[in-house]
């Protein structure tokens, strides 16, 4: 009986990760492809911040600090930039 109340435990929690695995998803989205304002705000959300994101990262069941130092390696690579020059090629 005891296995069985944790299976449902650990069912139960899959859809809240999920959720807070889609916040953590839009959050890299708007700093890969939203418009200026919106990336600047989500990269502070993504590597400044030091309240909520790693509360959200925990419900998420992702390690901040590594999902950090992951995205950091794009970021050095320029990744989060080729979203803006795809922009300006649309726009001509």
């Amino acid at each position: 009986m005891h296995e069985h109340a944790t299976e449902q435990a650990g069912s139960a929690g899959a859809p809240e990760e999920s959720l807070w695995r889609a916040v953590i998803a839009g959050a890299i989205d708007e700093w890969l492809h939203g418009p200026l304002r919106k990336q600047r705000e989500a990269e502070q959300y993504l590597f400044d911040d030091t309240h909520d994101f790693p509360i959200v990262s925990q419900h998420a069941g992702v390690n901040a600090k590594m999902l950090r130092a992951r995205l950091n390696r794009l970021r050095t690579k320029g990744v989060a930039q080729q979203p803006l020059v795809r922009e300006e090629a649309q726009a001509a």
